[in-house]
């Protein structure tokens, strides 16, 4: 299966989709639709959404409740990257300028807010308090893990836990929200709940493991950011944190400096010496490994379409090139 085959699955409820996030970003104030227009039309792959529909679609209730979520956790996706890009000063997001680029942080941080406010009106209408309970939690660990990545920034000593704390909080967690949300929207059992919470997690680990290894190896062209921005900012990620851990003391020490430094001045040195170590594919491989882990919660579900889009949907995440 490629990803367009996965949203095939569930064709019609995505475009009910798209067509509920244009009804629910009318707003009074011109400036707030015109900013979360451009944000939500910039090309992202709606992964987060398409997870809520393919969970209903596994448990054959693919409804206007399911719709209604995906809205609510694309809209939560939407406004942490409006304040992501405000937090890291970023000018280019899938190959077009950021919104804080084009108006200035202010407005991109307000109109963030709104989109959080709205999504949380619509789960509102859900009136499922499981689903309020998770969301509410999930836009806690967002921000955690978000403050949890600032304070590492620079910081050559964060260790691979303190690693993978960030991005449970800062992707993960929303993955996960998306899967064991709609599972819980529907009633499911418990051990159907923990499956696809699981599943949720494991998927958005193996996502953001990925992101971080395409940080040293990708095409900037085809991600649409630039390739050594990780490094650039002074973030520790995994192939960071791997060559420092098994690096000669020369090795290590450049790579300490880098990021106590950021920026892109020693970027060869540093891609010589996490390849030379094989820290690309150490990060590579914990990501299959939280891929396979993904797809092994799925055997409780009856064969489906759906299953089977999730399962692919776990592959297509450790073998993107974008």
């Amino acid at each position: 299966m490629q990803i367009k085959d996965i949203h095939n699955v569930v064709g019609s409820e995505f475009q009910q989709v798209n067509e509920l996030i244009h009804a629910q970003l009318a707003s009074r104030v011109p400036l707030v639709e015109k900013i979360a227009e451009y944000i939500i039309n910039s090309g992202g792959k709606r992964i987060r959404p398409l997870l809520v529909l393919l969970t209903a679609r596994a448990f054959a209730e693919c409804d206007e409740r399911a719709v209604k979520l995906a809205t609510v956790i694309e809209f939560l996706h939407t406004a942490t990257l409006l304040h992501d890009d405000v937090v890291d000063t970023s000018d280019m997001r899938r190959g077009n300028p950021t919104a804080n680029a084009r108006w200035g942080n202010a407005p991109s941080v307000l109109v963030g807010d709104f989109l959080y406010s709205r999504s949380f009106e619509m789960l509102v209408e859900l009136a499922c308090l499981p689903v309020m309970q998770i969301l509410s939690k999930a836009t806690s660990v967002i921000a955690e893990g978000e403050v949890l990545q600032l304070t590492n920034v620079k910081n050559p000593d964060t260790t691979e836990q303190q690693y993978l704390d960030v991005i449970y909080g800062k992707t993960a967690m929303l993955f996960e929200a998306s899967t064991w949300g709609m599972a819980s929207l529907l009633g499911r059992s418990e051990a159907e709940r923990e499956a696809l919470r699981i599943y949720g997690r494991e998927l958005g680990l193996a996502f953001q493991l990925i992101d971080d290894v395409l940080d040293y190896e990708g095409d900037a062209a085809a991600m649409g950011k630039n390739v050594g921005d990780d490094l650039a900012e002074g973030k520790p990620t995994l192939p960071l944190i791997h060559a420092m851990a098994n690096g000669n003391d020369e090795q290590r020490k450049l790579v300490r400096a880098a990021i106590r430094k950021g920026g892109l001045e020693n970027m060869s040195e540093v891609l010589n010496v996490v390849h030379e170590l094989g820290s690309i594919d150490y990060t590579r491989e914990k990501a299959v490994a939280c891929a396979n882990r993904a797809q092994a919660q799925l055997e409780l579900l009856a064969d489906s379409p759906a299953k089977q889009a999730l399962a692919a949907l776990a592959m297509l995440a450790v073998q993107r090139n974008t």
